[in-house]
């Protein structure tokens, strides 16, 4: 029996606004199958690793439930080892890892990011972790 989506934690790409839109575009028409975050993130938020086999609401920017993901794998690992094939499922657009990488730190090192790690002068670097996920979309029923 299916899990009812409203018993779900939260998955939640970026913050609230068009970076989300985009992200969730993506997920639900299938081209975003992996994602990207920083271990301190989880440390600062002191959120536990997702698992794999782990089920999660999708949040949209209007903080609706409006699918459902399924971890499919984890791996965390510095940032300078992100590989190409990640980065192409991350279903941004992204042809290299260098372009994945630049929009990436982008936001990693943007004032609103900042604020939430309680750190005005991080920034990332090849070494800093980062946590590696891979999904899929649940049909409804499954």
């Amino acid at each position: 029996m299916p899990v009812a989506m409203d018993d779900l934690p939260p998955f939640e790409l970026a913050f609230p606004g068009p970076l989300r839109d985009r992200l969730v575009a993506a997920v639900l028409s299938g081209a975003k199958t992996s994602t990207t975050g920083l271990m301190r993130e989880y440390e600062a938020e002191g959120e536990a690793l997702p698992q794999v086999g782990e089920r999660f609401a999708l949040l949209d920017s209007a903080e609706r439930r409006i699918a459902v993901v399924e971890i499919t794998d984890v791996r965390v690992l510095p940032l300078g080892e992100v590989d190409l094939q990640h980065a192409l499922d991350e279903g941004e657009g992204d042809a290299s890892v260098a372009q994945w990488r630049a929009g990436h730190e982008k936001f990693w090192n943007s004032d609103q990011l900042r604020q939430l790690l309680k750190d005005p002068e991080f920034v990332v670097d090849d070494d800093t972790l980062v946590v590696a996920e891979r999904f899929r979309a649940v049909p409804s029923g499954e």
